[in-house]
Formats: structure tokens, C-alpha cells, sequence
């Protein structure tokens, strides 16, 4: 197919362009009128020769002056992608050229990398490359998903109605991801929390409670002394501590980026986890089931969607069934009993796809599937959230609980004596 030819192309190595810089600039429009502004180019002369295009005579252009003080570009985050991927497929709908949509929507970005590279694409497709291979070029923001379908919908000229497709599978995505987040985060915050209040109370409280004790003379509870002891070690070795936490902290995501055997491991135990393991096995059918509906309304070929899908999981436990899945695929097996051999396919998810291999709308039976596993997402957090809140609570009183209690208990037996 056209489709998988496009592909596999791998565009040459495009050497490094020149900086996009911020110029400002003052003319006369084709009324006479004095206009000014500010733009994004490469040098002065592509400013110039924009202007010209857009019928204002330039009379001054200079680059804009930067800040002495600057906080360095800003990283282009998955949302910034998502935002401009759906300007794109509205403005496409609606009709505006392809490079005047770059131009617009690139010179209304806030972010300044997303500029950059928004433009960067838009002179290589006015230079007569392809879009899909444009996109190519910048492999960290763009997916071979997204280029594929790019592809295919330059190859069937219906680039308008896959943009949009795009637009509505990176806003799923980016949905899914902000529950996933959103799930995770109140409890870690909490714990955080609880860490800090327990430090500090052993540092800074628990040393003026010994120092009462030691004027008493008398002998002191275990937990009292554990507790104590716990105090001291912690102000002697704080540095020491922290230094390891911070250390294990960074040593584990470094080796869990390099180690594809760690990262199998804590993927498949976070899938077994009470409750999160449950949003995180719901959050990979709907993200599998939304990207191969995606491709496959697309045109993409079964075989060459799921190797893009098998990526698109988030969790490498699913993606390695994916991938066996698509080599059974390839063999002449269907999508349904490749399902049936895993053990991570709910049996409605595997009947609804051997419903719509058998009736040829395969695309809208996983659109369905993945619909209700969103919303099944979106169910959970919400009833994490109220399950975590009280057990929480539970755990940060009874931990600090348990250090008043632990300084108190001399008070109480030194006042029995009495």
C-alpha cells in the first residue's frame, strides 16, 4: 500500500536551521495606513518577505530586544500538542490552506519552543515536503501513529477529517492521563505531607520533651525511648538520610529508564495494586482500544495499526501482548482470538471486537469500548478519591497520634506516682 511505503520512508537528516528569533516591525499596509507588530522569522529577510506577502511595505524591522533576565524556553508538553493539533484540524475543516493554518496557529502560540517548531514544519511544507515527513522530523513530539495518519490522509486527500480524528484521539489521551494523575497525586501529596509533620516534630519537638524527661531521673516507657532514639538518629544523620532518599530516588528512575526488566516488573505489579491497579488496567483498554479505532477508521492496515498501538498503551505488560497479538495477526489469525490467548482482555472488550470483525465496523465497536472504559476511569478516581480521604486521615492521625501519645506516657506515669 501507498500508505505503508510513505511509512517506512525515512527522511534524510535535516540539517539544523537557523534560529527563530522575535522581530519587531513598523510599515504601511495597502490603504496607506501605519501598521506595526512583532513576528517570528529566521533573519530579517524572511520578515520582509512575509510582510510583502501579507501586502505591508516594511519600513523598519529590528530584532526584538530579550530580557537580561530570562527563564530559558519552555518544554513542549503533550497538551500543547493536543491544543495545536485540533487549531489545526479546525482551521483545515474550515477551509484555510494548510501552510496559512501553520502560520496562524503557530504565530498565536504562547509557548515559544512550540512556535519554533510549529514554523520550522511549515517552511518545509511550503519547501514542497510532505507533511507526514515534516513531522517526521521532530520523532519526540510526533509519533509514527500520528505521522502514519498524517500519511494516509495526504495519500486518500482527506487530510481535513484525519487531523480531526487526530485531534479527538489526543484529547481522549491527554483526558485519560489527567485522571490517571489526578488519582495519584492526592495521596502522594498527602504522604509527602505526613513525612514532612513527622520530621519535623521528631527534630525539633521530641529533643525539648527529652530534655524535660532528663530532669525527672526517673526510667522512661519503651515507646517513649524508641521514639526518643528515633529523634536522635534522625538529627545526627539527617544529611545522611536525605542524601540516600535522594539518591535511591534518582538511581531508581535513571535504571528504570535503561532497564526494560525493571520497568516489566514495576509495570506489572502497579497492575496488580488494590484499586490503582484497577484505573491503570482500565486507563490501557481504553488508550489500545481508542488508537486502533482511530488507525483503523483511518484505513491503516490491522497489522501495521497495531504496531503503533502497541506503544500507545502506556504500560509495557500491554504493549508485549500487542505486539505477539499483531504477529498472530499477521499469520491470518483474527484480532478477537489473538484477544482470547491473553489474559488482559475483559471478555466484553474481546466480544465487542468479534462483533465488529464480523459486521466490517471494527472501528466503531472499540470507539464504543473505549467511550465506556474512560468513563469507567473517570468513575474510579472519583471513587478513589472518596475511599482515600478518610484512610488517610486515619493514617496521618494515628502516625502523629502516636508521637504525642509516646511523649506523653512519662507525664502520665510520673502524675500516677504523685
Amino acid at each position: 500500500m501507498a500508505l505503508a511505503a510513505a511509512s517506512k520512508v525515512k527522511p534524510k537528516p535535516k540539517v539544523e536551521a537557523e534560529k527563530a528569533r522575535v522581530f519587531t516591525w513598523e510599515g504601511m499596509d495597502r490603504r496607506g495606513a501605519r501598521v506595526k507588530g512583532e513576528t517570528r522569522a529566521q533573519n530579517i529577510n524572511m520578515v520582509r518577505a512575509d510582510l510583502r506577502r501579507q501586502g505591508v511595505n516594511p519600513t523598519k524591522v529590528k530584532m526584538k530586544s530579550q530580557p537580561l533576565l530570562t527563564s530559558g524556553k519552555k518544554k513542549i508538553t503533550s497538551g500543547d500538542l493536543a491544543v495545536f493539533t485540533r487549531q489545526l484540524a479546525t482551521m483545515m475543516s474550515a477551509g484555510v490552506p494548510l501552510v496559512q493554518a501553520f502560520d496562524i496557529v503557530g504565530r498565536g502560540h504562547d509557548n515559544p519552543s512550540m512556535q519554533d517548531m510549529i514554523l520550522s514544519i511549515k517552511q518545509d511544507i511550503e519547501s514542497g515536503t510532505a507533511m507526514a515527513v515534516a513531522l517526521s522530523k521532530h520523532p519526540l513530539h510526533f509519533d509514527d501513529l500520528v505521522c502514519n495518519l498524517v500519511a494516509a490522509g495526504e495519500q486518500a486527500g482527506v487530510l481535513d477529517v484525519l487531523l480531526d480524528k487526530i485531534a479527538t484521539y489526543k484529547e481522549k489521551t491527554e483526558s485519560i492521563k489527567g485522571k490517571i494523575k489526578k488519582a495519584l497525586f492526592y495521596p502522594a501529596a498527602v504522604i509527602v505531607v505526613a513525612v514532612i509533620v513527622t520530621a519535623v516534630i521528631l527534630l525539633f519537638v521530641i529533643p525539648q520533651f527529652k530534655e524535660l524527661f532528663t530532669s525527672f531521673g526517673a526510667d522512661l516507657p519503651a515507646f517513649t525511648l524508641m521514639v526518643i532514639g528515633l529523634s536522635d538518629v534522625l538529627r545526627e544523620w539527617w544529611w545522611a538520610i536525605f542524601l540516600g532518599l535522594g539518591v535511591t530516588i534518582y538511581g531508581t528512575g535513571y535504571i528504570y529508564k535503561r532497564s526494560r526488566g525493571m520497568r516489566e516488573g514495576l509495570d506489572r505489579i502497579s497492575l496488580k495494586i488494590p484499586v490503582i491497579g484497577g484505573i491503570l488496567n482500565k486507563a490501557a483498554l481504553a488508550r489500545f482500544a481508542r488508537t486502533l479505532s482511530t488507525m483503523f477508521a483511518a484505513g491503516v492496515p490491522l497489522v501495521d495499526a497495531l504496531q503503533s498501538v502497541s506503544g500507545a498503551t502506556g504500560n509495557i505488560v500491554y504493549q508485549d501482548a500487542v505486539l505477539k497479538m499483531r504477529e498472530e495477526v499477521a499469520t491470518g489469525q483474527s484480532l478477537q482470538l489473538a484477544m482470547r490467548q491473553r489474559d488482559l482482555f475483559p471478555h466484553m472488550v474481546i466480544q465487542m471486537t468479534a462483533i465488529g470483525e464480523e459486521s466490517g465496523a471494527l472501528d466503531d465497536m472499540l470507539a464504543k469500548v473505549a467511550d465506556f472504559y474512560e468513563e469507567e476511569v473517570d468513575n474510579a478516581v472519583d471513587s478513589l478519591s472518596s475511599l482515600l480521604e478518610p484512610m488517610i486521615m486515619v493514617v496521618i492521625g494515628g502516625l502523629v497520634g502516636s508521637l504525642v501519645v509516646a511523649m506523653y506516657l512519662p507525664i502520665f506515669k510520673l502524675a500516677a506516682v504523685v
